[in-house]
């Protein structure tokens, strides 16, 4: 059975581990849910956990986005998998994805 997590690491810093896909992304949404309906709070979301994504792990980020906008909240995903990227990039979708330019 695949698995996944989303856990708080800090004050709007969040790891999502395991694997982004049909079957988890329902567990990882609800397990957000606190994480979004927080009041002010701005979010980072580092990937650097994922070790399988498919397109419903990016549609669980535009997802993100989405509830985070409509919160007035910024996001942004830091260490986003390749695989993601690629998956973005062929679903046109990676210009939207508010992603970390440094490292850390």
């Amino acid at each position: 059975m695949a698995e996944a997590s989303f856990e708080q690491v800090a004050a709007g810093r969040y790891r999502v581990g395991g694997e982004m896909g049909f079957a988890t992304v329902t567990g990882l949404l609800a397990a957000s849910q606190a994480a979004f309906s927080a009041p002010g709070q701005d979010l980072e979301i580092d990937l650097s956990g994922v070790t399988r994504v498919d397109s419903a792990g990016l549609a669980l980020l535009v997802e993100w986005l989405r509830q985070a906008r409509g919160g007035g909240k910024s996001i942004v995903f830091g260490h986003i998998p390749d695989q993601l990227r690629a998956i973005a990039r062929v679903s046109d979708l990676e210009g939207i994805l508010p992603v970390e330019t440094a490292p850390g």
